[in-house]
């Protein structure tokens, strides 16, 4: 009984963390891509983008990555659910790595 308890508290804190972490995202090839931004992660410059065709980008920012927003630079703060962002991204093994981000509204 003891050990039946502990399985399914194992699957229910795996199940979490799958959740809490973006679930699942998508790999697509080095480009261009139009989406919605999903979620913004501020303490991690991280961001999960949902595209037209429905796939999710996870996106850590790196020190080399431009946001934009009217042509000017702007900071990781102004990022919001809900925007409308064109991205470009290099695909590095199974990790998108962003080059510039474009807040499109």
């Amino acid at each position: 009984m003891k050990m039946r308890f502990l399985n399914v508290v194992t699957v229910g804190v795996l199940l979490f963390f799958a959740t809490a972490c973006g679930g699942s995202t998508d790999v697509v090839e080095s480009g261009t891509y139009q989406g919605v931004v999903k979620e913004v992660e501020a303490d991690k410059t991280e961001i999960y983008v949902t595209t037209a065709d429905d796939k999710t980008l996870e996106l850590y920012f790196t020190e080399t990555t431009t946001l934009t927003q009217n042509g000017q630079a702007v900071a990781f703060s102004t990022l919001q659910e809900g925007q409308n962002v064109e991205v470009v991204v290099e695909k590095v093994g199974n990790r998108l790595d962003p080059i510039a981000v474009t807040i499109l509204d």
